[in-house]
């Protein structure tokens, strides 16, 4: 049987980020991906390449899980960009719908897009609705920090720390992702299985953000958990994924390159 996996988030026009890196990367591991897309989001070239975000109406995402529901046999998800309140709503209602082996959260807590207002409003309600149903949550360092509760993260024990404040809001399994934001000359990230942390450190390659590497890093594992992969197997891969699309980045007329998704030493 063909291994499948489903992702609900945003569309990236660029092709960096969003459901278009997500379904790039199920491909590149040798997964067949569906997607639902929960809102556009699109940089603007002529306002220093700012985001303008455009939700999509609930009714018709709700129409899309039913149809990638109904159609497939799916038992492992990966949540992207939500975006409103209204959106976790459809969402949380329909993925309640069905049990799942895996929900993977890549938890999207900014769009720069967005009133601060509203994305308090849509952080708040990701972390009452959300929250709960993920057993793998992937935050960076910013969002990790926001869930954690802490004031700065800025040493491998912060991001051990911030593993296991999260770890106690409900997921199974937390990936806190020091990327290039820590100092230093490697890139480190920690995985909590609830009992023991993991960390996973690399060189860095450069010291600029990369446009889709989050995303990626959480389709890679959901692709992986697809295939029947551990957690903590699936995070190796993973990383390893990221490092190699990162060297390979794509660079753009933006001010910003685009991870690729390019299987590790290919």
């Amino acid at each position: 049987m063909t291994n499948r996996a489903y992702v609900i988030a945003g569309s990236e026009a660029t092709g960096g980020a969003g459901i278009q890196a997500d379904l790039k990367a199920f491909q590149e591991l040798g997964v067949y991906g569906m997607g639902t897309i929960t809102c556009i989001v699109s940089f603007d070239p002529k306002n220093d390449w700012g985001h303008r975000f455009v939700p999509i109406a609930p009714d018709v995402i709700a129409d899309q899980i039913e149809a990638a529901t109904s159609c497939h046999d799916l038992d492992v998800v990966k949540l992207g960009m939500l975006g409103t309140p209204d959106t976790i709503d459809v969402v949380a209602e329909g993925l309640r719908r069905q049990p799942w082996r895996h929900v993977v959260l890549d938890p999207v807590l900014i769009c720069k897009g967005q009133e601060p207002g509203a994305a308090l409003d849509t952080d708040k309600a990701l972390t009452a609705q959300i929250l709960p149903l993920a057993t793998v949550i992937t935050p960076n360092h910013f969002e990790a920090r926001t869930l954690a509760g802490m004031e700065s993260i800025e040493t491998v024990d912060d991001l051990v720390e911030a593993a296991r404040r999260i770890h106690a809001l409900g997921p199974r399994h937390v990936v806190v992702k020091g990327g290039v934001e820590l100092p230093g000359p490697d890139a480190v990230d920690v995985y909590f299985d609830g009992e023991e942390a993991t960390v996973l450190s690399a060189p860095k390659i450069g010291d600029a953000r990369v446009s889709g590497a989050g995303c990626t890093f959480a389709a890679a594992i959901t692709a992986e958990l697809a295939k029947g992969g551990d957690v903590g197997r699936a995070v190796d891969v993973a990383k390893a994924m990221v490092r190699e699309g990162i060297d390979q980045r794509v660079t753009t007329h933006a001010p910003f390159a685009s991870v690729t998704t390019a299987t590790p030493g290919s």
